[in-house]
């Protein structure tokens, strides 16, 4: 399985891709998006968009996971997550990929084990996990190898969940 994570962000886009090879998950590109903060907001959009597109275009992964923006105490910020996020989302489904979200503590809790870890303790483990010679920088990049890392882990479960309810359903 290809998988590539999102970290939403209209000023820093965090994304990483990572491929299941046997029982090792392992890093294939990683980066960070950025758009000029004094750009007119549908400019910043527009780029970020276009981006985006062009890399799923490039990567072709089987699924896009999106960090989902469940709370946040600074409004705008949460605005401009949230509209990266539709962003991510919507160039995803233009494309045909499929998409999967999952919050910041199931990514932690998968990630560490702790559903309440820090950023230097998510990179520090995503590091680990990818055997990778330094720790992923600036934390927008590790977060977003920690997504697809996340669901690398989840999704067995979800597959073996999804045929126990077919086969329910069935009978």
């Amino acid at each position: 399985m290809f998988v590539l994570g999102i970290d939403p962000g209209l000023s820093r886009c965090g994304y990483g891709a990572v491929r299941q090879e046997g029982a090792q998950p392992v890093a294939v590109v990683s980066g960070v998006l950025t758009t000029p903060p004094a750009a007119a907001l549908e400019g910043r959009l527009a780029q970020l968009y276009r981006e985006l597109r062009q890399l799923l275009e490039r990567l072709s992964p089987d699924v896009v996971v999106v960090e989902r923006v469940l709370f946040q105490a600074n409004v705008k910020t949460a605005m401009s997550v949230g509209q990266a996020s539709g962003l991510a989302l919507a160039a995803a489904g233009e494309l045909g990929v499929a998409v999967v979200q999952y919050s910041p503590n199931e990514v932690k809790q998968a990630v560490t084990g702790w559903g309440g870890a820090g950023k230097a303790q998510v990179q520090r483990m995503v590091q680990a996990l990818l055997d990778l010679p330094e720790i992923p920088s600036p934390p927008d990049r590790a977060d977003a190898l920690a997504l697809a890392l996340c669901h690398l882990a989840s999704a067995p479960f979800a597959m073996a969940a999804a045929k126990a309810l077919a086969a329910g359903a069935a009978q």
